[in-house]
Parts: C-alpha cells; structure tokens; sequence
C-alpha cells in the first residue's frame, strides 16, 4: 500500500488515552499527523465489552450536557416559584 505506515503501539495507547481524556478526535489527528478515520477505527476496536469508547465518550459527553440542562430548568422553576410566593 503506498502511504501506509506502522503506528507504534506506544503511540497508539497514547492517543486512546488521550482521547478517553477529553482531547477531540481532530486535535489528536492534527498532533500525531494520523487520520481521524484510524482514531475512531482505534477506539472502535479498543472497546472494552460491547460498547466501544467513543460510545462511552459520546454518552458521556451527552450525560454532562443534560446534567447541565435539568440544573438550569431546576433553577428557573425555582425563581419561578418564589416570584409566584411573593
């Protein structure tokens, strides 16, 4: 294959590591000249059980936003409620 090149296992340990971190798929492909299609390829693979890390960072990333979400509504529905009080 013309172009294609062995990745030290060091360095793919790495960027998996990096990415369970939070550090973006496109930031890693950019800092280690790799393809963000071989990222995502890795921690697809790297799966421990049956869901792969980029799921588990997906639902993750996904679990803070809505965290975020229900504090705000919580908050509003309080200032809500005492404006009702007064």
């Amino acid at each position: 294959m013309a172009g294609y090149k062995r990745i030290a296992l060091e360095i793919k340990n790495e960027v998996i590591a990096r990415s369970k971190a939070g550090v973006s798929v496109a930031d890693l492909a950019k800092q280690y000249a790799l393809s963000t299609k071989t990222i995502y390829y890795w921690l697809r693979t790297e799966a421990s059980g049956n869901m792969s890390q980029l799921t588990i960072t997906k639902l993750r990333k996904e679990n803070e936003y809505l965290l975020g979400l229900v504090g705000r509504l919580t908050v509003e529905v309080s200032k809500s409620k005492k404006k009702l009080q007064h």
